[in-house]
């Protein structure tokens, strides 16, 4: 069971967002509709994917109306198909108008990516290998994307610089230290149960970091012949060892070719796209008076 957020984290964000939408105020709402006015908001599904975000929407609502009152027909998670009804609002008629902009731009945004996310995941079904996201984030909006890939059913990778270790060959350059000793260095330097991971992007890397003693090794940007010769070198080097490695593929996989990496024996897969590159889910605001 995903574990719901708490909204009042997020609250910074709505509060931005609904400034940045409505500003000094609502002058088309506010010089239309009655104060008095009360609606009913259906939001509604126009096509099949996976909620994620419904969680924000009556801390949202009742920033604008106190009085807002919410039914849910689904939940964060949840796949669902075109035309199904989510949920509803019934709220002082200003309050939904000029909220609603910034609600849809929060779940649909979250929805694309739980749906994208479910997309690789259900591609790679039947194997076992695991789908996982990226930081590859909207600034700000780390947290919350990386909630609605759980949403889809990907795992998260690391969720910033501080709770994994990750060598890049960057990492080396700088340091000036071979791919062993800066994982010697990592291992030193970090608490007990922090796993080490080191991307490689040729073979004679990957077996170092086998070596080295890596808890993962990520073969980045490796295809083909290339990629199934790194597998069964890590593979070999870990049993040799006596250990276990997590195998790892990355870079510019997609839903077009995921399938294709996932037909090799790896354990996890991660997708930059699942938060970069995912469309928004379309869904409505159907608003309605209600008095």
């Amino acid at each position: 069971m995903i574990e719901t957020p708490d909204a009042s984290k997020y609250d910074h964000l709505i509060v931005q967002a609904l400034a940045e939408d409505i500003g000094p105020g609502d002058i088309t709402t506010e010089a239309v509709v009655s104060v008095k006015r009360l609606a009913r908001g259906t939001f509604v599904a126009h096509e099949k994917g996976v909620v994620a975000g419904l969680f924000m929407l009556e801390w949202l609502f009742q920033k604008l109306d106190t009085s807002a009152e919410f039914e849910f027909f689904v939940g964060d998670g949840d796949r669902v198909e075109a035309a199904q009804v989510l949920a509803s609002v019934e709220c002082r008629a200003r309050a939904l108008l000029s909220g609603a902009r910034v609600a849809l731009n929060f779940l649909q945004r979250l929805s694309g990516i739980a749906s994208y996310a479910r997309s690789c995941v259900d591609l790679a079904a039947g194997t076992n290998v695991k789908i996982l996201d990226t930081r590859k984030t909207t600034p700000g909006w780390r947290h919350l994307e990386k909630y609605a890939a759980r949403c889809g059913g990907a795992k998260n990778h690391r969720v910033g610089l501080y709770d994994m270790v990750l060598i890049k060959e960057n990492h080396q350059e700088i340091s000036k230290r071979s791919l062993r000793e800066a994982i010697t260095a990592a291992r030193d330097g970090i608490p007990a149960g922090v796993q080490i991971e080191v991307e490689v992007h040729d073979l004679a890397h990957a077996l170092d970091a086998v070596e080295g003693g890596a808890d993962v090794v990520m073969l980045d940007n490796m295809n083909g012949e290339e990629l199934s010769r790194g597998i069964e070198m890590v593979r070999g080097a870990a049993k040799k060892r006596g250990s276990r490695v997590i195998v790892e593929v990355s870079g510019g996989i997609n839903r077009q070719n995921l399938l294709e990496y996932a037909k090799h024996d790896v354990d996890w897969i991660s997708l930059g796209a699942i938060t970069h590159s995912a469309p928004a889910l379309d869904i409505s605001l159907d608003i309605e008076a209600s008095d």
